[in-house]
């Protein structure tokens, strides 16, 4: 049997449709497509009100059970979604961040989808794309300048310098940076004080890009970033030191969608890419506003598990679109769930388990209690779930018969896919299901209104959500909590960020832990974003590269074609 052909190969023989003819089959006129190259343009603003009296898509968002180290094939699943609704008549648009080029030259690789399931060009996509990125990374290091010039000219606003927020952002995997010192040298170089560097995808001007509905929003939103505390303890914003005017001048243009597509011609939005555990890890609110009536279908992907990337979509992302969804859908996979019964060590970046392969349906009952969490994780929010079984080759007929059962035992409704071995004809069985789902009476809810106290937002989510049987709250995450109430930022959503590895806060349990505490270290204020974060455990907003980075292997050939892209 020939190898199967790796994702760089397959998307280099695609055959790809003039993207004006992608557009109009969304309904958007070629005045409204900016071509970008030849295989990427960017949408202007201008076809939100245009495609406005347009009927509206079902909206769909696709998430999954808590993954593996290794990921389970979400984007790949709501790529080949997307393409199967054609098979059944349907009109799709799919809506994806754009990934980070840390994770891509770290452990994790590309994320355009995998197979025959694809967004393309996917070299494009997984690197630099139209600038995105860069417009991020420049607007956030140019209030990092401002800030710290503020400091040199004489500190007017009497700035504490041991409580400032703003640090510089990246996007390279470096960890070296995580802690440094600016300002050394002599008197005209700065004034010394220890920062440091995040991921570009963590910025607080990343989530303002993902959430803002207009310019002028993302203007105001930039404005109210708060970069550190005076001496009183009252917050100082980039408005008050003169960055925000600046910063959206960089953005501007960025904010305009990124239109590609499947390997099937499917139109695909790629655009803002927030981090799923730290940030709220869903593609932007504009792309959305666009979808949404360009079709009957808009399926969009949120970050991690269902207690992740699908509960912010929820409770911060619908709340700033003003978007309801239709359905849901939750990837699992037959080594994920055997993973989750807690007999297999799974490592990133090395083999699997050869037992994980052994024919064992008993084993994926046992880490099902995981499946049966995120689909009440769904419930919760009054949104009908479908679960998407991903299947590997490796799987056997009985796995994934006993997946089929847990779904039913939750009331929802299954399917297999082979959407990476078979494109879209692979999730017919999908997209029927999702179709079905959709058509179901929605009682769409946030899990808890906006005047309710901080510590009730953290402790609802904690408990309905995670499992926990409450918060802890170290004695600076209070202060922080109790400042931020003074300050007027109680009616903020909250945005926990925690490991993605496990529904707790210790990456170590699987399944659906239960006789566990919530510990919140820290709390942190994205006002501008417009949400607060409380940190659990220790995270990393600046991740390392691992001891074999994929950066080792990514090259260029001797006919200049990138290579080992996957």
């Amino acid at each position: 049997m020939a190898a199967f052909p790796s994702d760089l190969a397959i998307a280099k023989g695609a055959t790809l449709q003039p993207l004006v003819d992608v557009a109009a089959s969304m309904g958007i006129g070629e005045h409204l497509v900016t071509p970008y190259g030849r295989e990427v343009a960017k949408i202007e603003l201008g076809a939100i009100d245009e495609l406005a009296d347009r009927p509206r898509a079902k909206y769909v968002v696709v998430s999954a059970i808590t993954p593996t180290p290794l990921g389970e094939g979400k984007t790949t699943t709501t790529v080949g979604l997307g393409q199967a609704m054609r098979h059944i008549g349907k009109r799709a648009t799919v809506a994806v961040r754009q990934p980070s080029m840390g994770p891509t030259f770290g452990i994790k690789g590309g994320a355009a989808g995998g197979g025959y399931s694809q967004v393309v060009p996917m070299e494009t996509l997984n690197l630099h794309l139209t600038g995105d990125f860069h417009a991020v990374t420049e607007a956030h290091n140019m209030l990092s300048a401002i800030l710290d010039n503020h400091l040199f000219q004489g500190n007017a606003l009497d700035i504490d310098q041991h409580d400032i927020t703003w640090r510089r952002v990246l996007d390279v995997n470096d960890r070296v940076l995580r802690n440094v010192v600016v300002g050394l040298g002599s008197r005209v170089d700065g004034v010394p004080r220890q920062t440091g560097f995040d991921i570009t995808a963590a910025s607080e001007v990343m989530a303002i890009f993902a959430l803002a509905r207009s310019v002028p929003e993302m203007r105001e939103r930039l404005g109210r970033i708060v970069v550190a505390y005076d001496r009183s303890g009252k917050p100082v914003t980039a408005e008050d030191i003169g960055g925000a005017g600046a910063m959206a001048v960089i953005m501007r243009d960025a904010l305009r969608p990124n239109l590609l597509q499947t390997l099937e011609n499917t139109p695909v939005l790629v655009h803002a890419g927030p981090f799923g555990n730290i940030a709220h890890g869903n593609s932007s609110v504009v792309a959305d506003l666009i979808g949404i009536h360009a079709g009957d279908f808009l399926i969009t992907e949120a970050g991690f598990g269902a207690d992740m990337g699908a509960e912010r979509f929820f409770n911060i992302k619908c709340r700033a679109s003003g978007l309801t969804p239709d359905a849901a859908v939750v990837v699992t996979t037959v080594r994920a769930l055997k993973a989750h019964s807690g007999r297999h060590r799974i490592v990133a970046g090395k083999p699997l388990p050869e037992a994980l392969f052994a024919e064992n349906p008993d084993e994926v009952h046992a880490g099902g209690a995981n499946l049966r969490k995120q689909i009440e994780n769904i419930r919760l929010h009054g949104v009908s779930p479908v679960v998407a079984i991903n299947a590997f080759p490796g799987d056997h007929p009985s796995e994934h018969a006993a997946i089929a059962e847990i779904a039913a035992s939750m009331g929802a409704r299954s399917a297999v896919c082979t959407h990476f071995a078979d494109g879209g004809r692979g999730a017919t069985e999908l997209a029927e299901a999702v179709a079905e789902a959709a058509e179901e009476p929605s009682d769409f809810h946030f899990l808890y209104p906006d005047e309710a106290p901080l510590r009730e937002k953290i402790e609802t989510i904690a408990t309905r959500v995670y499992g926990a049987d409450g918060v802890d709250y170290d004695l600076s995450a209070s202060r922080q909590i109790d400042s931020y109430e003074r300050n007027g930022f109680g009616h903020l959503p909250v945005c926990i960020a925690k490991t993605h590895l496990s529904i707790s806060s210790d990456a170590s349990l699987k399944g659906a832990p239960t006789g566990w505490r919530l510990p919140v270290r820290e709390v942190r204020a994205s006002v501008g974003a417009g949400f607060i974060y409380p940190i659990c455990g220790d995270m990393r907003t600046m991740p390392g590269l691992g001891a074999s980075p994929a950066a080792h292997r990514i090259d260029l050939d001797a006919n200049g074609e990138i290579v080992n892209l996957s």
